[in-house]
């Protein structure tokens, strides 16, 4: 079944201003990837709570919460179970080479998105 929170990607107007901010928080840098362009990804400080995944927003996005993703051990199945169950607007899954893992995207029954992901390395 699904997992803890795995990660919370932010879409900020600037990605760099926000990666510093959270850094004020406590939190560490755990990587730079070019995900959305350039992606912040960092961890709490004492290693307790979800990663946060920062992006600057493009085109039509605006600034706040992208979605929340949990974390599984097996996305094929866990894919299967959310079709069977009649989630709505379920896409995946698939390899994203640049972060290395495996998603699937779904719906909230208000449209919020929502992911599972898994490790592939």
């Amino acid at each position: 079944m699904i997992g803890e929170i795995d990660h919370i990607e932010i879409e900020a107007s600037d990605a760099t201003e926000m990666a510093d901010f959270l850094k004020k928080l406590g939190y560490e840098e755990h990587r730079q990837t070019e995900h959305h362009g350039q992606s912040y990804e960092l961890v709490p400080g004492d290693g307790d709570g979800p990663l946060f995944e920062i992006h600057t927003v493009e085109g039509e996005e605006v600034p706040g919460i992208n979605h929340i993703a949990f974390s599984v051990d097996n996305i094929e199945e866990l894919t299967e179970e959310l079709e069977e169950k009649e989630v709505d607007s379920i896409v995946g899954p698939y390899h994203v080479e640049k972060t290395g893992r495996t998603i699937t995207n779904f719906r909230d029954p208000d449209g919020r998105r929502f992911q599972v992901v898994q490790d592939d390395e």
